[in-house]
């Protein structure tokens, strides 16, 4: 039994799903993965389910019925690692943008640099992002200071999804009451967890753009981050 779930929401990797669960499962420490499709029309849940026979007891696949949002699909896998006696609870992409290689760095910085939460950090030393278009990297950088200027949270990289969270923040934070489904999930996750009082703490990563499949961002994504934040801060969040 591992101490530590993965968790990789998609929509069509086909492209992606088989390296990224073989890479996670290759590390030096045990992590079980938690698949949350959302109905992918690829046949990515059916790759899945075929490599349950090699992991059958590590790897774990949720299947809903229609594509509902990042946020949502994190959540319903947070809610199902927290009915295990899993202590942290890791968000990765399933494109390779998120590199494997760093979960451990994530799961120590909690267990042995006093994080209760740790986000892998484009933006924490320099700017590591590669094979991304510059207006891009500016978009999202930019974001990410704009984010910190509003809310006064002392994270680099606001708008990170590489996550690593202890099962006390989950537990705390009341998930039914997250308002945002995309981006902006990112930072109210983040923003809850440190108005609680937990420490966030950031890992040097660097970030490569997929280089199989498609991107799921979308204008409707960065307005909700950008726009919502300012409703969240004015309004403040529920604890």
């Amino acid at each position: 039994m591992s101490d530590t779930l993965v968790i990789i929401p998609t929509y069509n990797e086909k492209e992606n799903i088989e390296a990224i669960i073989h890479a996670t499962f290759n590390q030096e420490k045990a992590f079980h993965v938690l698949v949350v499709d959302d109905n992918s029309p690829d046949g990515t849940s059916e790759i899945v389910e075929k490599l349950q026979t090699q992991y059958p007891n590590q790897l774990h696949l949720e299947k809903r019925k229609g594509k509902n949002g990042l946020g949502t699909a994190y959540i319903h896998g947070f809610k199902w690692g927290l009915n295990r006696d899993y202590d942290y609870i890791v968000e990765m992409d399933a494109d390779f943008s998120h590199n494997p290689n760093d979960l451990v760095r994530l799961y120590e910085a909690c267990v042995n640099k006093g994080g209760d939460v740790s986000v892998g950090s484009r933006y924490s030393v320099g700017v590591n992002v590669v094979n991304w278009p510059m207006h891009r990297v500016l978009l999202s950088y930019f974001a990410s200071k704009y984010v910190r200027f509003i809310t006064g949270i002392p994270v680099n990289d606001t708008t990170a999804g590489f996550v690593c969270w202890s099962r006390k923040v989950l537990e705390t934070i009341q998930l039914d009451k997250i308002k945002f489904v995309g981006y902006a999930f990112q930072i109210e996750m983040k923003y809850k967890a440190w108005k609680h009082g937990f420490t966030i703490k950031e890992v040097s990563v660097i970030f490569t753009d997929r280089t199989l499949g498609e991107s799921k961002m979308s204008g409707g994504i960065v307005y909700e981050a950008l726009f919502g934040v300012i409703k969240m801060r004015l309004k403040g969040l529920p604890k």
